[in-house]
């Protein structure tokens, strides 16, 4: 089966490329069915009761499905960051399969077009444009949002059966649910599979909302993933997220000693055995933060950085404090052409953030970068661009482009 026809498997017959035919987000669609029913099963439990190993399947299963979807789909399938054998590579996928979060190449390419867009309204799931609810469990139930592209997902979607398995999404987690019924019975089945199941979802889903809301950013990344101990240790590692947005191909995301990684532990183990090969370890200069940064992730960065200062605010009181200087200067900027922005820097008026203002607003959030005092320049060029236009400096006669 082709790349394209397993994304026409989960598509629901809607051809996005015709507007008429885009699917709406106030339809329950087919594939959010067993999430549903998947909560309501849990609900079992009241009826069920607790016992001994209905309580240990519940928890093993937690573990372990985290494990195979923190080290299968996410570091292995999503981000290639180590090797393994084609066999073990089935046995991850299956295994990951049985935590019910659809099928591996699904999973996999939607987490990748997250990393591409982490953050901006294209993210899947992100707090910053959709809020917190949606980021975590809404955009599941949204068909714009979580349709696969499958075209970035090619290296794996060339197995058959990976493809097998992603056709049969729920397969999986069915063959579990049985064997919890046959080991315990009714608890078996609600508290040891349903209950389990619900648990792992949420525990996935909070480094999509919580881990981009809560926590530290030691790294730039411009995109507002943080690091997190305790959502680490509910998580087998995950919860190092800004590590990991950091330096994504990266097998360990806990990239100091005291930053728990259990998922990490468990593949170094595999390792002596085997099992994996190649894990890749974050280079000194990154885990440091001495790597210059992209022009993409200064860019985005600055434009952060600028807009958490109050342009409106400080241009009041610049027009207070300037009013009769700021006709002068628009008369300047008129007869010479010269830049207003560029005119307010070197005039360095009172209320504008200075360039050490600046400074100490990204030093108070990221660790330091050799990139910093870039990114400072590249805020400050942003800020006196909004500012001159909402002075209304640059008049229709300025006919020059904005600076950067």
């Amino acid at each position: 089966m082709s790349a394209e026809a397993a994304h026409s498997s989960h598509a629901h017959g809607h051809d996005h490329g015709h507007d008429h035919d885009e699917p709406h987000n106030d339809i329950i669609y087919p594939a959010m069915i067993p999430f549903l029913l998947v909560h309501l099963a849990a609900l079992g439990v009241f009826w069920t009761g607790f016992t001994t190993t209905a309580v240990v399947l519940c928890i093993s299963l937690y573990v372990v499905r985290m494990w195979a979807l923190t080290a299968g789909f996410h570091r292995y399938f999503s981000h290639r960051s180590y090797k393994t054998s084609r066999w073990f590579q089935f046995v991850l996928a299956f295994l990951g399969q049985t935590s019910a979060q659809r099928g591996v190449l699904w999973w996999a390419a939607t987490h990748r077009h997250h990393h591409r867009h982490s953050d901006t309204p294209e993210d899947v799931h992100s707090p910053k444009h959709t809020g917190f609810w949606f980021s975590h469990v809404g955009w599941i139930f949204s068909p714009q949002k979580n349709q696969a592209d499958y075209s970035t997902i090619q290296d794996f979607a060339k197995y058959p059966e990976l493809r097998f398995l992603d056709r049969h999404p729920y397969f999986p987690a069915l063959l579990v649910a049985v064997g919890c019924y046959l080991i315990a019975g009714w608890p078996g089945l609600f508290v040891g599979f349903f209950l389990s199941t619900v648990i792992l979802y949420h525990g996935v889903f909070a480094i999509n909302s919580v881990a981009h809301v809560v926590g530290k950013q030691r790294y730039v990344t411009a995109d507002d993933s943080r690091n997190n101990w305790w959502l680490a240790l509910l998580t087998l590692g995950e919860g190092w997220h800004n590590n990991h947005h950091h330096y994504q191909s990266s097998t360990r995301q806990g990239f100091y000693w005291w930053e728990i990684d259990i998922s990490y532990y468990v593949l170094k183990a595999m390792s002596w055995v085997g099992l994996v090969w190649d894990l890749r370890d974050p280079p000194k200069a990154i885990v440091e933060g001495e790597q210059r940064l992209g022009r993409k992730v200064v860019e985005r960065v600055a434009e952060e950085v600028a807009g958490s200062f109050q342009i409106e605010q400080i241009a009041r009181e610049v027009q207070e404090a300037w009013a009769s200087n700021l006709e002068d200067l628009r008369e300047r900027a008129q007869k010479t052409r010269e830049n207003a922005a560029a005119q307010l820097r070197d005039l360095q008026i009172p209320h504008v953030p200075t360039m050490e203002q600046i400074r100490a607003r990204l030093k108070e959030r990221y660790m330091e970068n050799p990139s910093l005092d870039i990114i400072a320049e590249r805020a400050q060029e942003i800020m006196l661009e909004r500012l001159s236009s909402a002075l209304q400096l640059d008049t229709p006669g300025d006919a020059r482009p904005a600076t950067g």
